[in-house]
């Protein structure tokens, strides 16, 4: 996936979940943060981020937030930016299968809905942005919604249909994925539930670049 109009800039501070200011060609701008998680680790003051400015004029924000440099390391934190790589990703994944966006099951709409042959396959995507030494972590925020999705593969799996989750790492060079039980310790324990029931869990990492970020190689899952 690729973004157009990109411009660097400098983070100055997160008003709310969704707003932040930032610093472009020495002018203060107001820009939509991509984002709902807390991000604390990587939306500090002085940070390096990139943003792409909007065609439409009539915003209220020109600019949308979508990666970050923390250290050496570029991480994408566009939350739309998971599900639209996944979709590129998914037919190396099911060669054979066709895939669907988007499909309601029971209480909860799952992101891909692949049939091949003689299989019928849930896929839900969750977007990882938290590192801490190289390991990657989810959730950098409590999520009662991810753990009702988890359960909800669960139900998929007793009739008849194969589950899978796909951690998408923003971010390339980790050492291996583990759920973020002190944030969470219920979706940790959900996830690993799930995965000795069945369910599919599996990780990515991605070739960020400013301008654009692809799903490349697996990461190691630690439950």
């Amino acid at each position: 996936m690729t973004y157009k109009n990109v411009k660097k800039g400098e983070f100055i501070v997160r008003e709310n979940r969704f707003v932040g200011k930032v610093l472009i060609d020495g002018k203060e701008e107001i820009c939509h943060i991509k984002n709902t998680g807390r991000c604390k680790e990587l939306l500090k003051k002085g940070a390096a981020v990139y943003l792409t400015e909007s065609e439409n004029s009539s915003r209220k924000t020109k600019y949308d937030l979508i990666a970050v440099e923390k250290g050496e390391r570029l991480i994408n934190i566009d939350s739309q930016a998971p599900n639209i790589a996944a979709l590129e990703f998914l037919p190396k994944l099911f060669p054979e299968g066709k895939i669907y966006p988007e499909r309601k099951y029971g209480e909860s709409r799952f992101d891909f809905y692949i049939e091949e042959e003689r299989k019928k396959i849930f896929l839900e995507v969750k977007g990882v942005t938290l590192e801490e030494d190289g390991i990657v972590k989810f959730p950098d925020a409590p999520t009662q919604r991810g753990v009702k999705h988890i359960k909800e593969l669960e139900k998929a799996l007793k009739d008849g249909y194969e589950a899978y989750i796909l951690f998408v790492v923003q971010m390339k060079n980790v050492k291996y994925f583990t759920p973020n039980d002190e944030t969470h310790h219920e979706f940790g324990k959900a996830l690993r539930e799930a995965s000795e029931n069945g369910v599919k869990i599996i990780g990515a990492d991605c070739e960020v670049k400013p301008d654009s970020m692809k799903i490349q190689d697996f990461v190691n899952i630690v439950l």
